[in-house]
């Protein structure tokens, strides 16, 4: 049998006690007779593993010494387990990563663990949409990471260039991959799937010693929300649509003041009034847009336009003659 096949086996033995050949067919993704023979064969080749004939058998590890993690605490193990346990379903690694932290867990802790790492399932789907692969250029990215390699980078952005960069680490945020690192300009972020190429090469990268990467990024969405949010707009709604007009918005929207008849001001913001009039423009008389003048000249046009393009027009009267 394979040599990881093996520990798997052993450590699944460890975690559960007792096992059925069907029970580890089914984590090892390996057919039952394949599984029976493993079994059969770490019995024959003298590791102390039995069998147990009837109803409720199995095959059990005798003996077998455990290991704990003794620094971790019951909660910092189901926190742990919580995180990991989405991310196996989609990754042998992982799966197998979780199988050895459960062998090595003390035995007080590893029911909860256990569970979960199966209270929560992530699928990152949309209804009618297909799962969305992982770009490959990640996972070359990663190893650079990791490996704290200097990459040369092919990059697509308002014109093709090569940077050479200092990798720094990746965010996955909503689906889309970033690559942060440091160049010589200083610390830059890069579209993943806007790089072209990517080639290591070699040299040990610069990285900052103190470096968190969710600290940098977290100055990163900072300073890309500040663009975003140029140009701002007070609007007054009922109450009740608030929270609506703030999922819509985001962090780009706040509540500015209560007014009297259960309404409310609020500011949104965004690039351009383009932006903010096509938001609101749906909302019909729902909202009023107080000011800026620039916003309400864009809501003004874009309800003529549609005035034009969808309102019949009605035929002209021909009163008959007297």
């Amino acid at each position: 049998m394979r040599a990881d096949r093996l520990v798997a086996t052993l450590l699944l033995m460890q975690t559960r006690g007792r096992v059925t050949a069907a029970e580890l067919a089914a984590e090892l993704e390996i057919s039952v007779a394949t599984a029976r023979r493993d079994l059969e064969a770490l019995s024959a080749a003298g590791v102390p593993v039995y069998p147990q004939p009837g109803r409720g058998g199995g095959w059990q590890l005798v003996g077998g010494a455990r290991t704990d993690l003794s620094g971790l605490s019951a909660r910092e193990a189901q926190a742990l387990f919580l995180l990991a346990g989405p991310a196996a379903a989609g990754s042998p690694e992982v799966k197998s990563a979780l199988r050895k932290l459960m062998g090595a867990l003390p035995g007080t802790f590893r029911a909860e663990a256990e569970a979960a790492a199966d209270a929560v399932v992530v699928d990152q789907a949309g209804w009618g949409e297909r799962p969305k692969d992982r770009p490959p250029m990640v996972s070359l990215l990663r190893d650079a990471v990791i490996a704290r390699s200097r990459v040369r980078l092919t990059y697509a952005g308002r014109e093709r260039s090569e940077r050479l960069v200092d990798p720094w680490g990746l965010v996955d945020k909503d689906d889309v991959w970033y690559l942060v690192a440091g160049t010589a300009k200083g610390r830059r972020t890069f579209r993943v799937d806007r790089i072209v190429a990517a080639t290591p090469t070699g040299d040990p990268a610069d990285r900052p010693s103190d470096l968190e990467l969710s600290r940098v990024w977290q100055e990163v969405v900072e300073e890309v929300e500040e663009r975003r949010s140029l140009l701002s707009a007070h609007v007054v709604l009922a109450r009740r649509h608030f929270g609506v007009l703030r999922d819509r918005f985001g962090r780009h929207c706040e509540l500015v003041a209560e007014l009297p008849g259960d309404r409310v001001r609020a500011r949104v913001a965004a690039p351009a009034p383009i932006m903010i009039a096509q938001e609101l423009a749906g909302w019909g008389a729902l909202v009023d847009v107080e000011e800026p003048e620039s916003v309400r000249a864009e809501l003004a046009r874009l309800g003529s336009e549609l005035v034009a393009r969808y309102v019949p027009e009605r035929p002209e009267r021909h009163d008959s003659p007297g």
